[in-house]
């Protein structure tokens, strides 16, 4: 017996359309995903102006994200006081066909909440295998938009964008959005989007993608970790010396500080939204209060900074968040954003044995949630997902390409370093192929569950493109 779809007869029908409308556009951006290197300077775009900001998205607000099929936590979501809920089917979401199913099935319930509501829809590159379309797996990002679109009519939650790095994505998604809004009977610019800024690449042409869906796209988001990864794959093969650990990576860096710095910039001149990260810390119960206060300082940093909303990874953060937010904003930076100074990451100190440990153990820890069906985990009072998972093998992967310093002697070789991951895990271990694969490719692979998908480490197999 074959199992039950897991589109809706209305959300397949739009699906179908907007997959035989984007067919052709695969193959280009797909084949993108894997060249690391950095785009040239957009050309001069003519004066323009974001989307208005949803009336329901007030400044200030502290947004909870939760895993889209986590069902439990959602519904504790709607009622925690959070200013928006963000359903994610991205960072935080393992699309196995049973998370799925429980996120597409659950979308009415949610749509029925009084709380403002955005969705995170899977980025791009990441395929639906339990869908298909012309005989090819569908688009998650498609599957994902006609099911958020369809389950409640009347009610479509505003948009959070992930991943992007291109003006040729950003085309595809404007698209998307113009045929679906079609379909629905809704006028051009009636849904709204916010873009995440969390790829390198996305960073240098943020303006050119605002340009491209400025009828819907209201704002730019910070993703620090997602776009940390995105600078080392991008170009840490060419820096010369080794990327700190995460712990030498916070925004108090001068090349972050440039980051957010150049996302506030481009929302200042055409009137868009900023909003900033996530808190991600997982107070003790014991003593909550340190943690609490780090989150109130990080986010006051963002909103002097120009910032107006932010992320809660749990409840208990949301107060902190908006605390922080209060904080005014101060005068622009005085320095250019360049980038040479995008780029400027310090030079750390040699590693230790027990920093490239924990690098590897996050991941792994990370790759066995999330082959399972758990797409986060609790670990060292951290809430992690791919995007810290993706950060942590790209610091691997760079760490044995410029073969790194050690503080005992010698370089963190392959050799080392599978040495150092046999404390932590088997190689017949899943987790183990997979970080192994991903560490010692000469290039980076873009994102790791394609890779996964590849190894045969999915549920089920996915036939990917170029295979």
């Amino acid at each position: 017996m074959s199992a039950a779809p897991l589109l809706s007869p209305a959300a397949r029908e739009l699906a179908a359309q907007l997959h035989a409308a984007l067919a052709d556009r695969w193959g280009d951006l797909d084949r993108a995903d894997l060249n690391h290197t950095t785009p040239a300077a957009p050309e001069p775009l003519p004066e323009y102006r974001a989307a208005p900001v949803p009336a329901d998205l007030r400044p200030g607000r502290a947004e909870l994200i939760v895993e889209a099929s986590d069902l439990h936590a959602l519904r504790a979501a709607l009622v925690s006081g959070a200013d928006a809920v963000v359903i994610d089917f991205d960072d935080t979401f393992s699309p196995t066909r049973a998370n799925v199913a429980a996120a597409y099935g659950a979308l009415p319930e949610w749509l029925s909440a009084g709380v403002p509501l955005l969705a995170r829809p899977r980025a791009l590159y990441a395929l639906e295998a339990h869908e298909s379309f012309g005989g090819q797996p569908g688009r998650a990002a498609l599957c994902d938009l006609a099911a958020l679109l369809t389950a409640k009519p009347g009610r479509a939650p505003h948009l959070y964008l992930p991943k992007l790095e291109s003006v040729a994505q950003a085309q595809v998604w404007a698209d998307a959005l113009a045929l679906a809004e079609a379909h629905l009977g809704l006028g051009r610019g009636t849904l709204r989007v916010c873009l995440q800024i969390e790829t390198f690449p996305g960073l240098l042409a943020a303006d050119a993608l605002l340009f491209t869906l400025r009828d819907w796209a209201f704002g730019l988001n910070a993703g620090r970790w997602d776009y940390v990864f995105s600078l080392v794959k991008t170009a840490g093969a060419d820096l010369g010396h080794p990327v700190p650990p995460r712990a030498g990576l916070g925004m108090d860096v001068d090349a972050m500080q440039a980051y957010a710095q150049a996302l506030v910039d481009v929302c200042r001149a055409r009137g868009a939204q900023a909003v900033g990260g996530t808190a991600a810390v997982a107070p003790d119960p014991r003593d909550p209060q340190p943690a609490l206060d780090a989150v109130r300082a990080d986010k006051a940093r963002e909103a002097a900074q120009g910032f107006q909303g932010a992320w809660a990874g749990l409840p208990d953060l949301l107060d902190a968040v908006r605390e922080g937010l209060r904080a005014p904003p101060a005068a622009p930076d005085a320095v250019p954003v360049t980038r040479g100074r995008l780029l400027d990451l310090p030079h750390p100190d040699p590693l230790t044995e027990a920093e490239v440990l924990d690098t590897a153990g996050l991941a792994l820890d990370v790759f066995r949630a999330w082959l399972a069906g758990q797409g986060v985990v609790t670990r060292g009072g951290r809430i992690e997902d791919t995007a810290t998972a993706e950060l942590a093998r790209a610091l691997l992967w760079q760490w044995v390409t410029v073969r790194a310093p050690l503080g005992g002697g010698g370089a963190l070789t392959p050799d080392v370093y599978r040495a150092l991951r046999r404390r932590l895990c088997p190689d017949d271990a899943p987790e183990a192929r997979l970080l192994d694969h991903l560490v010692l490719s000469a290039e980076p692979p873009a994102y790791f569950p394609a890779e996964a998908a590849r190894l045969n480490l999915t549920d089920p197999p996915e036939r990917m493109p170029h295979d």
